[in-house]
């Protein structure tokens, strides 16, 4: 699956774990609790099948305190990019980061600027 290549592939993943994988004939879900090099965690969460993608990657600290959530809950309607945004802090923001391996990137270089994927 293209997810755990991704994963195998990143500088900044020392190491994961498949909490859920599960997949059928048009779709998949998956939950992953994926450690930063840096101490970090982020919890990636997708279902996709023939008409929807929901998602969230939920990362944060060592001390569990949120750094960025993306995900495209459908609220927030007034942001651009609806219903695609990105928590940091308490604040909201549209977000293009839209799937794994631009959200891998992103984090990268706040981990280690000179990180190039």
């Amino acid at each position: 699956m293209e997810i755990l290549k991704l994963l195998d592939e990143s500088p900044v993943v020392a190491h994961y774990d498949v909490l859920k994988f599960k997949v059928w004939q048009n779709g998949v879900y998956f939950k992953i609790k994926v450690f930063l090099v840096d101490g970090s965690v982020l919890f990636v969460r997708e279902y996709m099948d023939e008409t929807e993608r929901n998602y969230s990657y939920h990362w944060q600290d060592a001390d569990a305190n949120l750094i960025i959530r993306w995900d495209n809950a459908p609220h927030h309607r007034d942001l651009p990019m609806f219903p695609h945004h990105k928590h940091i802090g308490a604040k909201v923001f549209p977000s293009r980061e839209l799937d794994a391996a631009v959200i891998l990137r992103a984090i990268a270089q706040q981990i280690s600027p000179n990180t190039e994927e």
